[in-house]
């Protein structure tokens, strides 16, 4: 089976570097991974500048299939065909609903991309998926704990797919940030891979010892478990994605598996663990003046720094308060770097801030450090795009190591298909 990969939500090309441990040599591209990515789709709503689009296409070059336009308006049948369908999407609200009319049946919530995906997946139907969404997902929403992620679950049961999925730290498995993403991995019931696990009959064993998240990210196991059905094996279970989305709660653990409708789940810790630290990545030289925080700023970044309690009123006007831990000022260096957000480098409580190793005063990372934290070539995004728009890239990046570790674990699946 060849290793083609269409990837979604492209961004600056988080998956393909990942795969194919992409290198800048001289300004232009090195892969090294044998993974062809046959078509791939970024689009940032509302925005005039493509500024990630424009970085993907400098990077691994203009084509009729690197494709800057709303995937809701693309024909899902004009999407080669592909062994492996790869991307990272926003988390939403993914309630779905009878129409009116009933006569289109169920209906997903208009503007939300996972429908979209399930679209690719029902015209191409390709062998295997790996998603990436933030760590909230598996317990959204608040109000109904659980049923966003049960809702992508009984979708991709539905078309014909056994799920696992794992919340992975990146700075527990040897890289420079405290990134939590949950990946989750489908595989069409048809793949010699799926039909392996599909003559177990011990989900739990299965999640332990044989699943793919397991040989990629060696686990400690713990026994809290859960065990639940998300199909319509019984009357008093689900027998559509309508029921799932009226009734369905789950307090899913950061790991588990879907097989014919029956979910396992279970709490795991890393193996081992072991990080790299924010020194080891850190420029060491003189920077230029603009990362440097002026002493007219200190106690605004002292301020939202520390701990607070506010007092806030709730849309029924009730009171409540809104408290807030103190975070280090500055951060250490000797510790894996803190989740980036978009937000990186602006006045923010959430931005890093850390002692320069040449002159002793505070700074901010450089665009440099921040691909570093996510595992991206020195200088990826040094494209011609705003410097902000560099940090707000990384932001929204993954960690490129960690889809390095899968794709290994990937390509021995696919090689046996």
């Amino acid at each position: 089976m060849e290793k083609k990969v269409v990837e979604l939500f492209a961004g600056v090309g988080g998956f393909r570097v990942g795969l194919n441990n992409a290198k800048l040599v001289n300004d232009m591209v090195k892969e090294e991974g044998g993974w062809d990515f046959v078509w791939a789709n970024q689009w940032e709503p509302g925005k005039k500048n493509q500024s990630a689009f424009d970085c993907y296409v400098k990077r691994f070059g203009a084509s009729e299939n690197h494709v800057n336009k709303d995937i809701s308006t693309v024909d899902k049948s004009s999407i080669p065909d592909h062994t492996l369908l790869v991307g990272g999407f926003p988390c939403q609200d993914y309630s779905v609903a009878r129409s009116l009319s009933g006569e289109k049946g169920i209906e997903g919530k208009k503007g939300v991309l996972w429908w979209q995906i399930a679209e690719i997946v029902k015209t191409k139907t390709p062998p295997f998926m790996l998603l990436e969404n933030v760590d909230r997902l598996i317990k959204s929403p608040s109000r109904q704990r659980g049923k966003d992620f049960g809702i992508m679950l009984r979708t991709l049961h539905d078309l014909g797919y056994i799920v696992e999925w794992r919340i992975v730290n990146a700075a527990e498995y040897g890289f420079a940030q405290r990134r939590r993403r949950v990946f989750i991995f489908a595989s069409r019931k048809d793949t010699k891979y799926a039909k392996q696990l599909l003559e177990k009959s011990d989900l739990g064993m299965l999640l332990i010892k044989e699943g793919m998240f397991e040989s990629a990210f060696p686990s400690t196991q713990f026994e809290s478990t859960r065990k639940q059905t998300i199909s319509s094996v019984s009357a008093e279970d689900f027998s559509d994605l309508v029921e799932v989305s009226n009734r369905f709660k789950c307090e899913f653990y950061n790991s588990g598996i879907m097989i014919n409708g029956r979910i396992f789940s279970r709490e795991y810790k890393p193996q081992n663990p072991s990080f790299k630290t924010f020194s080891e990545i850190m420029e060491n030289e003189v920077l230029d003046e603009k990362f440097y925080i002026a002493e007219s700023k200190l106690d605004s970044w002292r301020k939202l720094k520390g701990a607070k309690k506010i007092q806030r009123t709730k849309p029924n006007g009730e009171l409540y308060s809104f408290s807030e831990g103190s975070l280090n000022f500055p951060d250490l260096i000797n510790m894996p770097g803190r989740t980036m957000l978009t937000s990186e480098s602006t006045l923010n409580r959430s931005s890093h801030v850390y002692e320069d190793k040449s002159t002793g005063r505070l700074r901010l990372i450089t665009p440099l450090e921040a691909e570093r934290l996510n595992c991206f070539p020195d200088g990826w995004t040094n494209t011609g795009m705003p410097i902000r728009e560099r940090y707000f890239m990384m932001g929204n990046a993954l960690v490129c190591g960690v889809i390095g570790r899968i794709g290994k674990e990937l390509e021995e699946i696919i090689s046996k298909e």
